[in-house]
Protein backbone atom coordinates (compact mmCIF):
# COMPACT_ATOMS: atom_id res chain seq x y z
CA UNK A 1 0.00 0.00 0.00
CA UNK A 2 1.72 3.64 -0.83
CA UNK A 3 1.85 5.61 1.60
CA UNK A 4 -0.84 7.06 3.38
CA UNK A 5 -0.16 10.49 5.42
CA UNK A 6 1.45 13.06 3.92
CA UNK A 7 2.44 16.48 5.59
CA UNK A 8 -1.16 17.17 6.70
CA UNK A 9 -3.11 13.97 7.07
CA UNK A 10 -4.53 12.35 4.04
CA UNK A 11 -5.51 13.86 0.82
CA UNK A 12 -5.59 13.73 -3.12
CA UNK A 13 -7.99 13.73 -5.46
CA UNK A 14 -11.72 12.55 -4.68
CA UNK A 15 -12.82 9.10 -5.88
CA UNK A 16 -9.37 8.59 -6.47
CA UNK A 17 -6.71 6.75 -4.20
CA UNK A 18 -6.44 7.49 -1.31
CA UNK A 19 -9.29 9.40 -0.95
CA UNK A 20 -11.92 7.25 -1.66
CA UNK A 21 -15.37 6.39 0.48
CA UNK A 22 -13.65 2.58 0.88
CA UNK A 23 -10.08 3.74 2.32
CA UNK A 24 -11.84 6.36 4.56
CA UNK A 25 -14.36 3.80 6.00
CA UNK A 26 -10.97 1.87 6.89
CA UNK A 27 -9.45 4.44 7.98
CA UNK A 28 -12.17 5.75 10.25
CA UNK A 29 -11.95 1.89 11.50
CA UNK A 30 -8.24 1.93 12.65
CA UNK A 31 -8.35 5.06 13.62
CA UNK A 32 -11.31 3.86 16.22
CA UNK A 33 -9.30 0.70 16.85
CA UNK A 34 -5.92 3.25 17.72
CA UNK A 35 -7.87 5.41 19.77
CA UNK A 36 -9.91 2.54 21.80
CA UNK A 37 -6.86 0.18 22.75
CA UNK A 38 -7.72 0.26 26.42
CA UNK A 39 -11.29 -0.99 25.79
CA UNK A 40 -12.51 0.93 28.44
CA UNK A 41 -15.11 3.16 28.90
CA UNK A 42 -16.92 5.26 26.57
CA UNK A 43 -15.12 6.75 23.49
CA UNK A 44 -16.00 10.10 21.25
CA UNK A 45 -14.79 11.41 18.48
CA UNK A 46 -15.74 15.18 16.53
CA UNK A 47 -15.75 15.21 13.40
CA UNK A 48 -15.81 18.25 10.86
CA UNK A 49 -15.71 19.71 7.55
CA UNK A 50 -15.62 22.60 4.97
CA UNK A 51 -17.55 22.94 2.17
CA UNK A 52 -16.96 20.58 -0.80
CA UNK A 53 -19.42 18.63 -2.06
CA UNK A 54 -17.34 15.19 -1.35
CA UNK A 55 -17.45 15.95 2.26
CA UNK A 56 -20.76 13.92 2.80
CA UNK A 57 -19.39 11.00 1.36
CA UNK A 58 -16.29 10.97 3.78
CA UNK A 59 -18.18 12.04 6.83
CA UNK A 60 -20.83 8.69 6.42
CA UNK A 61 -17.64 6.65 5.35
CA UNK A 62 -15.85 7.65 8.20
CA UNK A 63 -18.68 7.75 10.99
CA UNK A 64 -19.30 3.86 9.34
CA UNK A 65 -15.54 3.35 10.20
CA UNK A 66 -15.70 4.59 13.79
CA UNK A 67 -19.07 3.50 15.31
CA UNK A 68 -18.01 -0.11 13.58
CA UNK A 69 -15.07 -0.18 16.36
CA UNK A 70 -17.31 1.26 19.17
CA UNK A 71 -16.55 5.06 18.47
CA UNK A 72 -19.44 7.14 19.66
CA UNK A 73 -19.35 10.49 16.76
CA UNK A 74 -20.28 13.79 17.54
CA UNK A 75 -21.21 15.22 13.75
CA UNK A 76 -20.24 19.43 13.96
CA UNK A 77 -21.14 19.75 10.26
CA UNK A 78 -19.12 22.70 8.35
CA UNK A 79 -16.67 24.14 10.79
CA UNK A 80 -13.37 25.71 10.77
CA UNK A 81 -10.01 23.08 11.16
CA UNK A 82 -8.93 25.39 14.34
CA UNK A 83 -12.88 24.31 15.99
CA UNK A 84 -12.38 20.93 15.40
CA UNK A 85 -9.32 21.16 17.66
CA UNK A 86 -10.93 23.60 20.61
CA UNK A 87 -14.12 20.72 20.75
CA UNK A 88 -12.27 17.56 20.46
CA UNK A 89 -10.50 19.15 23.91
CA UNK A 90 -13.65 21.05 25.35
CA UNK A 91 -15.95 17.44 24.78
CA UNK A 92 -13.43 15.43 26.24
CA UNK A 93 -13.16 13.70 22.83
CA UNK A 94 -10.45 10.86 22.52
CA UNK A 95 -10.44 12.13 18.39
CA UNK A 96 -10.68 14.89 15.97
CA UNK A 97 -11.16 14.63 12.86
CA UNK A 98 -11.39 17.37 9.79
CA UNK A 99 -12.84 16.65 6.23
CA UNK A 100 -10.93 19.12 4.05
CA UNK A 101 -8.14 19.64 1.38
CA UNK A 102 -7.66 23.11 3.30
CA UNK A 103 -6.34 25.52 0.51
CA UNK A 104 -6.56 22.94 -2.44
CA UNK A 105 -9.26 23.29 -5.41
CA UNK A 106 -12.93 21.34 -4.97
CA UNK A 107 -11.92 18.40 -6.54
CA UNK A 108 -9.17 17.25 -3.69
CA UNK A 109 -9.70 16.53 -0.17
CA UNK A 110 -8.30 15.22 2.63
CA UNK A 111 -8.64 13.96 6.32
CA UNK A 112 -7.15 15.62 9.68
CA UNK A 113 -6.63 14.03 12.80
CA UNK A 114 -5.90 15.61 16.52
CA UNK A 115 -5.37 14.03 19.53
CA UNK A 116 -7.78 14.50 22.76
CA UNK A 117 -5.29 17.42 23.74
CA UNK A 118 -6.17 19.43 20.13
CA UNK A 119 -3.31 19.03 18.52
CA UNK A 120 -2.48 16.89 15.74
CA UNK A 121 -1.58 13.83 15.57
CA UNK A 122 2.39 13.13 16.16
CA UNK A 123 4.28 11.57 13.09
CA UNK A 124 4.57 8.30 15.18
CA UNK A 125 0.79 8.01 15.73
CA UNK A 126 0.10 8.34 12.40
CA UNK A 127 2.57 5.38 11.18
CA UNK A 128 0.69 3.29 13.67
CA UNK A 129 -2.43 4.20 12.33
CA UNK A 130 -1.83 3.54 8.66
CA UNK A 131 -0.18 0.08 9.55
CA UNK A 132 -3.65 -0.59 11.21
CA UNK A 133 -5.25 0.10 8.04
CA UNK A 134 -2.54 -2.30 6.36
CA UNK A 135 -3.36 -5.24 8.34
CA UNK A 136 -7.19 -4.36 8.60
CA UNK A 137 -9.35 -4.39 11.93
CA UNK A 138 -11.60 -6.49 13.57
CA UNK A 139 -15.18 -5.01 13.98
CA UNK A 140 -16.50 -4.68 17.58
CA UNK A 141 -19.59 -6.84 18.45
CA UNK A 142 -23.19 -5.70 17.26
CA UNK A 143 -23.71 -4.87 21.02
CA UNK A 144 -20.90 -2.42 21.16
CA UNK A 145 -21.15 -0.44 18.15
CA UNK A 146 -21.22 3.41 18.37
CA UNK A 147 -23.78 5.98 17.69
CA UNK A 148 -24.04 9.27 15.87
CA UNK A 149 -25.06 12.66 16.68
CA UNK A 150 -24.98 16.11 15.33
CA UNK A 151 -24.11 19.15 16.85
CA UNK A 152 -26.09 21.80 16.19
CA UNK A 153 -24.91 24.60 18.38
CA UNK A 154 -20.91 24.08 17.22
CA UNK A 155 -20.34 26.92 15.02
CA UNK A 156 -21.52 29.02 18.06
CA UNK A 157 -19.23 27.39 20.65
CA UNK A 158 -16.08 28.38 18.17
CA UNK A 159 -17.51 32.09 17.90
CA UNK A 160 -17.56 32.83 21.46
CA UNK A 161 -14.13 31.09 21.67
CA UNK A 162 -12.49 33.55 19.22
CA UNK A 163 -14.07 36.66 21.14
CA UNK A 164 -12.91 35.21 23.88
CA UNK A 165 -9.43 35.57 22.81
CA UNK A 166 -10.14 39.28 21.70
CA UNK A 167 -9.57 42.19 24.06
CA UNK A 168 -12.58 42.32 26.40
CA UNK A 169 -12.74 46.24 26.75
CA UNK A 170 -12.13 46.86 22.91
CA UNK A 171 -15.20 46.70 20.11
CA UNK A 172 -14.63 46.91 16.28
CA UNK A 173 -16.80 49.99 15.99
CA UNK A 174 -16.22 52.19 13.16
CA UNK A 175 -14.24 49.23 11.35
CA UNK A 176 -15.38 48.74 7.88
CA UNK A 177 -13.87 45.44 7.38
CA UNK A 178 -13.72 42.92 4.23
CA UNK A 179 -14.13 39.23 4.52
CA UNK A 180 -13.40 36.78 2.49
CA UNK A 181 -14.29 33.32 3.58
CA UNK A 182 -13.09 31.46 0.21
CA UNK A 183 -16.79 29.99 -0.20
CA UNK A 184 -15.14 27.44 2.73
CA UNK A 185 -15.56 26.21 5.96
CA UNK A 186 -16.05 29.87 7.90
CA UNK A 187 -18.38 30.97 5.83
CA UNK A 188 -20.91 31.74 8.33
CA UNK A 189 -18.81 32.15 11.29
CA UNK A 190 -16.28 35.03 10.68
CA UNK A 191 -18.52 37.30 9.29
CA UNK A 192 -20.85 36.36 12.61
CA UNK A 193 -17.69 37.31 14.56
CA UNK A 194 -16.64 40.99 13.26
CA UNK A 195 -20.42 41.91 13.49
CA UNK A 196 -20.55 41.22 16.94
CA UNK A 197 -17.90 43.04 18.05
CA UNK A 198 -19.25 45.92 16.24
CA UNK A 199 -17.06 46.07 12.60
CA UNK A 200 -18.98 47.00 9.13
CA UNK A 201 -18.69 43.50 7.78
CA UNK A 202 -18.32 43.12 3.71
CA UNK A 203 -18.56 39.53 3.16
CA UNK A 204 -16.20 37.82 0.08
CA UNK A 205 -16.32 33.98 -0.78
CA UNK A 206 -19.40 33.56 1.45
CA UNK A 207 -21.95 31.76 -1.01
CA UNK A 208 -20.65 27.75 -1.14
CA UNK A 209 -22.50 25.34 -3.84
CA UNK A 210 -19.97 22.19 -3.16
CA UNK A 211 -17.49 23.26 -6.11
CA UNK A 212 -16.47 26.74 -5.77
CA UNK A 213 -14.11 26.19 -2.70
CA UNK A 214 -11.32 28.76 -2.78
CA UNK A 215 -12.09 28.80 -6.74
CA UNK A 216 -10.93 32.58 -7.44
CA UNK A 217 -11.09 33.75 -3.78
CA UNK A 218 -9.51 33.38 -0.15
CA UNK A 219 -6.02 33.31 0.99
CA UNK A 220 -4.80 32.10 -2.23
CA UNK A 221 -6.41 34.32 -4.68
CA UNK A 222 -6.77 37.67 -2.95
CA UNK A 223 -7.22 39.98 -5.39
CA UNK A 224 -11.17 39.73 -5.28
CA UNK A 225 -11.07 41.09 -1.50
CA UNK A 226 -8.21 43.69 -2.58
CA UNK A 227 -10.32 45.02 -5.07
CA UNK A 228 -13.37 44.96 -2.70
CA UNK A 229 -11.57 46.72 -0.20
CA UNK A 230 -10.72 49.35 -2.33
CA UNK A 231 -13.85 49.92 -4.07
CA UNK A 232 -16.12 50.30 -0.53
CA UNK A 233 -13.19 52.01 1.26
CA UNK A 234 -12.48 49.48 3.64
CA UNK A 235 -9.74 49.89 6.36
CA UNK A 236 -8.64 46.00 5.95
CA UNK A 237 -9.74 43.32 4.34
CA UNK A 238 -9.04 39.50 5.93
CA UNK A 239 -8.68 36.34 3.49
CA UNK A 240 -9.46 32.71 5.05
CA UNK A 241 -8.76 29.72 3.02
CA UNK A 242 -11.05 26.88 2.51
CA UNK A 243 -10.70 25.71 6.03
CA UNK A 244 -9.71 29.08 7.96
CA UNK A 245 -6.65 27.60 9.30
CA UNK A 246 -4.71 30.49 7.77
CA UNK A 247 -5.09 33.93 6.79
CA UNK A 248 -3.41 36.67 4.36
CA UNK A 249 -4.36 40.44 5.01
CA UNK A 250 -4.83 43.30 2.79
CA UNK A 251 -4.57 46.99 3.70
CA UNK A 252 -6.78 49.99 2.80
CA UNK A 253 -4.81 50.07 -0.58
CA UNK A 254 -5.30 47.20 -1.22
CA UNK A 255 -1.68 45.77 -0.90
CA UNK A 256 -1.26 42.20 0.25
CA UNK A 257 0.66 41.43 3.60
CA UNK A 258 1.76 37.83 3.87
CA UNK A 259 2.32 35.74 7.38
CA UNK A 260 5.59 37.08 7.61
CA UNK A 261 4.76 40.50 8.29
CA UNK A 262 2.04 39.59 10.68
CA UNK A 263 4.36 37.48 12.33
CA UNK A 264 6.73 40.07 12.91
CA UNK A 265 3.85 42.50 13.82
CA UNK A 266 2.92 40.40 16.87
CA UNK A 267 6.41 39.11 17.72
CA UNK A 268 7.10 43.14 18.56
CA UNK A 269 4.51 43.85 20.33
CA UNK A 270 4.02 40.32 22.67
CA UNK A 271 7.78 40.88 23.13
CA UNK A 272 7.35 44.65 24.55
CA UNK A 273 4.68 43.09 26.58
CA UNK A 274 7.15 40.47 27.93
CA UNK A 275 4.65 38.29 26.46
CA UNK A 276 6.76 36.37 23.94
CA UNK A 277 8.02 33.16 25.53
CA UNK A 278 11.55 32.61 24.89
CA UNK A 279 11.97 35.16 22.88
CA UNK A 280 11.53 33.74 19.51
CA UNK A 281 9.24 32.78 17.01
CA UNK A 282 8.84 29.57 15.10
CA UNK A 283 8.92 30.11 11.49
CA UNK A 284 9.62 27.52 8.52
CA UNK A 285 12.23 27.57 6.33
CA UNK A 286 9.76 29.28 3.13
CA UNK A 287 10.30 32.44 5.74
CA UNK A 288 12.03 35.44 4.23
CA UNK A 289 15.03 36.68 5.38
CA UNK A 290 14.11 40.18 6.41
CA UNK A 291 11.97 38.84 8.96
CA UNK A 292 15.23 36.42 9.95
CA UNK A 293 16.87 40.66 10.18
CA UNK A 294 14.11 42.05 12.24
CA UNK A 295 13.81 39.64 14.61
CA UNK A 296 17.66 39.93 15.21
CA UNK A 297 17.51 43.49 15.71
CA UNK A 298 15.44 43.48 18.27
CA UNK A 299 17.44 40.53 20.10
CA UNK A 300 14.36 37.96 19.15
CA UNK A 301 15.66 34.78 17.68
CA UNK A 302 14.00 33.38 14.49
CA UNK A 303 13.47 28.98 14.82
CA UNK A 304 13.07 27.38 11.26
CA UNK A 305 11.15 24.18 10.76
CA UNK A 306 10.00 22.36 8.04
CA UNK A 307 6.96 23.33 6.06
CA UNK A 308 3.85 22.23 7.67
CA UNK A 309 1.98 24.07 10.88
CA UNK A 310 2.31 20.65 12.39
CA UNK A 311 6.13 21.19 12.50
CA UNK A 312 6.15 24.72 13.80
CA UNK A 313 3.39 23.32 16.59
CA UNK A 314 5.69 20.53 17.47
CA UNK A 315 8.68 23.04 17.90
CA UNK A 316 6.93 25.21 19.81
CA UNK A 317 5.89 22.53 22.16
CA UNK A 318 9.47 21.28 22.63
CA UNK A 319 10.43 24.55 23.08
CA UNK A 320 7.69 26.29 24.79
CA UNK A 321 7.20 28.86 22.52
CA UNK A 322 3.93 30.48 21.80
CA UNK A 323 4.01 32.25 18.79
CA UNK A 324 4.73 30.45 14.86
CA UNK A 325 3.40 29.96 11.48
CA UNK A 326 4.07 30.26 8.11
CA UNK A 327 4.75 32.69 5.41
CA UNK A 328 1.65 31.71 3.30
CA UNK A 329 -0.49 32.14 6.02
CA UNK A 330 -0.83 29.47 9.25
CA UNK A 331 -0.36 31.69 12.22
CA UNK A 332 -0.34 29.57 15.87
CA UNK A 333 -0.74 31.47 18.64
CA UNK A 334 -0.91 28.59 21.95
CA UNK A 335 -2.14 31.27 24.33
CA UNK A 336 -5.34 30.85 22.31
CA UNK A 337 -5.94 27.76 19.92
CA UNK A 338 -3.93 24.56 19.64
CA UNK A 339 -3.38 25.01 15.80
CA UNK A 340 -3.17 27.40 12.79
CA UNK A 341 -6.43 29.86 13.25
CA UNK A 342 -6.91 32.16 10.27
CA UNK A 343 -10.37 34.57 11.91
CA UNK A 344 -8.21 34.45 15.49
CA UNK A 345 -5.30 35.78 13.50
CA UNK A 346 -7.23 38.73 12.12
CA UNK A 347 -8.49 39.44 14.87
CA UNK A 348 -5.65 40.13 16.73
CA UNK A 349 -4.91 42.36 13.87
CA UNK A 350 -7.55 44.49 14.22
CA UNK A 351 -7.13 44.71 17.70
CA UNK A 352 -3.31 45.83 16.57
CA UNK A 353 -5.46 48.33 14.80
CA UNK A 354 -7.73 49.78 16.89
CA UNK A 355 -5.11 49.68 19.67
CA UNK A 356 -2.65 51.85 18.03
CA UNK A 357 -4.75 54.00 15.54
CA UNK A 358 -2.66 53.23 12.92
CA UNK A 359 -3.49 52.45 9.05
CA UNK A 360 -3.56 48.90 8.02
CA UNK A 361 -0.27 49.64 5.54
CA UNK A 362 1.93 50.40 8.29
CA UNK A 363 1.00 47.66 10.25
CA UNK A 364 1.67 45.15 7.54
CA UNK A 365 5.18 46.64 6.79
CA UNK A 366 7.41 46.05 9.61
CA UNK A 367 10.57 44.91 7.34
CA UNK A 368 11.58 45.18 3.79
CA UNK A 369 11.22 41.65 2.70
CA UNK A 370 14.18 40.38 0.83
CA UNK A 371 13.70 39.36 -2.92
CA UNK A 372 12.30 36.07 -2.54
CA UNK A 373 10.84 33.80 -5.96
CA UNK A 374 8.99 30.69 -5.90
CA UNK A 375 7.92 28.52 -8.78
CA UNK A 376 6.13 24.85 -9.24
CA UNK A 377 7.07 22.22 -10.99
CA UNK A 378 4.25 19.56 -11.05
CA UNK A 379 5.35 15.78 -12.12
CA UNK A 380 4.16 12.73 -12.69
CA UNK A 381 3.22 9.32 -10.59
CA UNK A 382 6.29 7.18 -9.62
CA UNK A 383 8.65 10.20 -10.98
CA UNK A 384 11.73 11.34 -8.93
CA UNK A 385 13.11 14.39 -10.18
CA UNK A 386 14.91 15.28 -7.26
CA UNK A 387 16.71 12.24 -7.48
CA UNK A 388 17.90 12.41 -11.41
CA UNK A 389 21.10 13.85 -12.23
CA UNK A 390 20.90 16.95 -14.55
CA UNK A 391 18.67 18.25 -11.76
CA UNK A 392 20.98 17.47 -9.18
CA UNK A 393 23.44 19.50 -11.10
CA UNK A 394 21.61 22.84 -11.85
CA UNK A 395 21.04 22.62 -8.29
CA UNK A 396 24.23 23.16 -7.02
CA UNK A 397 24.99 25.29 -9.53
CA UNK A 398 22.32 27.75 -8.30
CA UNK A 399 23.78 27.11 -4.81
CA UNK A 400 27.26 28.29 -5.78
CA UNK A 401 25.86 31.50 -8.12
CA UNK A 402 23.31 32.20 -4.73
CA UNK A 403 26.19 31.64 -2.07
CA UNK A 404 27.01 34.49 0.31
CA UNK A 405 24.46 36.20 -0.55
CA UNK A 406 21.01 34.67 -0.48
CA UNK A 407 19.67 30.83 -0.15
CA UNK A 408 18.07 27.98 -2.40
CA UNK A 409 15.42 25.40 -0.78
CA UNK A 410 14.36 22.96 -3.40
CA UNK A 411 11.55 20.46 -1.57
CA UNK A 412 8.61 18.28 -2.77
CA UNK A 413 5.30 19.41 -1.73
CA UNK A 414 3.89 17.64 1.12
CA UNK A 415 -0.16 18.07 -0.05
CA UNK A 416 0.13 17.92 -3.86
CA UNK A 417 2.72 16.58 -6.93
CA UNK A 418 5.00 19.09 -6.97
CA UNK A 419 8.35 20.29 -6.80
CA UNK A 420 8.94 23.87 -5.13
CA UNK A 421 11.70 25.93 -6.35
CA UNK A 422 12.40 28.80 -4.15
CA UNK A 423 15.45 31.68 -3.86
CA UNK A 424 16.14 34.74 -2.14
CA UNK A 425 19.01 37.39 -2.85
CA UNK A 426 19.25 40.96 -2.86
CA UNK A 427 20.27 40.78 -6.41
CA UNK A 428 16.94 40.37 -8.13
CA UNK A 429 18.03 39.29 -11.77
CA UNK A 430 20.49 36.31 -10.16
CA UNK A 431 18.02 35.18 -8.07
CA UNK A 432 15.41 34.54 -10.89
CA UNK A 433 18.15 33.13 -12.99
CA UNK A 434 18.95 30.98 -10.42
CA UNK A 435 15.45 29.84 -9.75
CA UNK A 436 14.67 29.76 -13.69
CA UNK A 437 17.86 26.85 -14.21
CA UNK A 438 16.68 24.66 -11.82
CA UNK A 439 12.71 25.40 -13.15
CA UNK A 440 13.71 24.01 -16.29
CA UNK A 441 16.00 21.06 -15.71
CA UNK A 442 13.39 20.26 -13.91
CA UNK A 443 10.28 20.08 -16.26
CA UNK A 444 12.77 18.51 -18.97
CA UNK A 445 13.84 15.73 -16.46
CA UNK A 446 9.83 15.13 -15.85
CA UNK A 447 9.24 15.17 -19.63
CA UNK A 448 7.76 18.60 -20.31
Amino acid sequence: MTKLFGTDGVRGTANTYPMTAEMALRIGAAVGQYFRRDNKGVHRVVIGKDTRLSGYMFENALTAGLTSTGMNVLLLGPVPTPAVGLLTRSMRADLGVMISASHNPAHDNGIKFFGPDGFKLSDQAEAEIEALVAEGVEPSDAADIGRAKRIDDSRFRYIERVKSSFPRQMRLDGLKVVIDCANGAAHHVAPMTLWELGATVIPVGVAPNGHNINEGCGSTHPQSAAETVVAHGADVGICLDGDADRVILIDEKGNVGDGDQFMALMAARWAEEERLKGNALVATVMSNLGLERFLDARGLRLERTNVGDRYVVERMRQGGFNLGGEQSGHIVMTDYATTGDGLMAGMQFLAELVRGERKASELLHQFDAVPQLLKNVRFGAGQTPLDMAPVKAAIAQAEADLSGGGRLLIRKSGTEPLVRVMAEHEDAALMERCVDGVVAAVTEAVGG
